[in-house]
């Protein structure tokens, strides 16, 4: 007899033709479907000798040798796929399922359907699924003993469609299956857990986001009105404190509410792309979409494209760089979680788009620089030669080299920026500042998990996304 697990992957075969069954270990699995008349041909694969070598003596024990085909093979390189119309996985981990998947995809007919059972990760595996273009037409959760699983039933997909992290974990399940419900309150307890871990450490930004996680399987994602979400971005990051010359605040209004929000550095095609995908109803970002005056609008253009899919986008640029908890608020806090500091942090000028805070002991230029790596996820730094030690240090988010005069009035000896120009390296060297060109992007994108975070413990119903296309646009060789 199998267990609810597998017989729940029985349940979901179709049988139209033959059925596959990769990493069938003893073949319990090809065994029920041919007895119960589900199918008439198994092929039956595993990628070692001795599953296969058990699940020979099943099929020779239920005298079934002539109807279920034993295949060595890793995943389904050596399977032979023709007139096959379900393949299933059961008794992996999500993302070895993934990997299997992913190997095959050119190569599986069309019409087939997956039947899935993945032991860990199931969230990975439903997110590489609707990558891979594949749809979840089905899903049951199972509980076996003192554990639960899922089984889930995968299709082709007629639309390009990309999940959430929130979407990959909350799953699939019809909305009367009382087992799926309870599946997701053991996942939302267990997310719980781990966001009071993550506050305990003093880690704000995931601990709220596995918060919001937890509160959102159990309770489903909701919209929010598009205005209490300008309401509450404004009471953190004013816009009227914003550059007479920058253009933030709600630069596309769709006009309607919103559940899903991507947060981004930049709005760039990559990012619509993104948006349009994964259903986005706002977009959130760092850099104005609409900087200067538009005298044209093509399609290609990502406002066009934004109005086009009902996608509303609120910008916070200076505002963000000059705020407490924005960019440069972030690397403060960054800063400071990783050497002690003498003394308030002072304003680099009266622009107050920077700082400039003393270390409580002088730091060596390599570890210093390996800090910022960490800080900001850069491959590569650009240092001022000759740099030892560092003791004073400014900073300024984006591209900050207009300051280094203001740096230099401060007493800073290092300072901390992008974008640096070559005029800049020469001045710097002049006043006696080491320079640490962190890049434009880098010093930056760090403020976007601050939005997630202040989002998510204001409105934990919304499903905000970090957008996995906010990446350096610059490859280094």
């Amino acid at each position: 007899m199998l267990d609810k697990r597998l017989q729940t992957c029985i349940d979901y075969v179709g049988g139209e033709g033959i059925v596959c069954d990769v990493g069938t270990d003893h073949a319990l699995l090809a065994a029920e479907l041919i007895r119960s008349g589900k199918c008439g041909r198994v092929i039956a694969s595993d990628v070692r000798e001795g599953p296969l070598e058990a699940a020979r003596r099943t099929v020779e024990k239920y005298g079934i040798a002539d109807k279920v085909e034993l295949v060595l093979s890793d995943g389904l390189a050596q399977v032979p796929l023709e007139g096959v119309s379900d393949i299933v996985i059961a008794g992996m981990g999500g993302e070895t399922i993934a990997d299997i998947i992913r190997a095959a995809a050119e190569d599986i007919p069309a019409g087939v359907s997956w039947v899935l059972q993945p032991m860990t990760k199931p969230e990975h595996l439903r997110r590489a699924l609707y990558e891979l273009g594949w749809q979840i037409v089905g899903e049951r959760a199972v509980e076996d003993g003192d554990k639960m699983y899922v089984v889930m039933r995968a299709e082709a997909s007629a639309e390009s469609r990309s999940l959430t992290e929130f979407e990959a974990r909350y799953g699939f399940f019809a909305e009367e299956d009382e087992m799926g419900r309870r599946y997701r309150l053991r996942e939302a307890e267990q997310l719980s857990r781990v966001g009071s871990a993550l506050a305990e450490a003093g880690r704000d930004a995931d601990a709220a986001h596995f918060r919001a996680m937890a509160y959102k399987l159990e309770n489903g994602a909701d919209f929010v009105p598009a205005r209490e979400i300008y309401a509450l971005l404004d009471s953190l990051y004013p816009f009227a404190t914003q550059e007479k010359w920058d253009n933030s605040g709600l630069l596309v209004d769709a006009g309607l509410d919103c559940c899903k929000v991507l947060v981004t550095l930049d709005i760039d095609r990559r990012a619509v792309d993104e948006a349009e995908l994964k259903g986005a109803d706002l977009v959130v970002s760092h850099h104005p979409v609409i900087f200067d005056p538009l005298r044209s609008v093509s399609r290609e253009m990502p406002v066009y494209r934004l109005i086009q899919n009902d996608i509303s986008a609120i910008c916070m640029h200076t505002n963000v760089d000059k705020a407490q908890g924005g960019t440069n608020g972030v690397i403060l806090r960054e800063l400071s979680a990783r050497f002690e500091l003498a003394g308030e942090p002072e304003y680099i000028s009266d622009e107050e788009c920077g700082y400039v805070c003393t270390l409580a002991e002088s730091v060596p230029v390599g570890d210093f620089a390996a800090v910022l790596r960490d800080i900001f996820g850069c491959e590569h730094i650009r240092v001022s030669a000759g740099a030892q030690t560092v003791k004073k240090v400014a900073f300024c988010s984006g591209s900050g080299g207009s300051f280094l005069a203001d740096v230099a009035e401060k007493g800073g000896d290092t300072y901390i920026t992008g974008d640096v120009k070559h005029d800049v390296w020469l001045e710097a060297e002049h006043l006696g500042v080491k320079i640490f060109d962190c890049g434009h992007f880098h010093t930056e994108n760090p403020v976007i998990w601050e939005f997630r975070r202040v989002l998510e413990e204001k409105f934990p119903q919304l499903d905000v996304e970090v957008a996995e296309s906010s990446t350096d646009p610059c490859v280094y060789f």
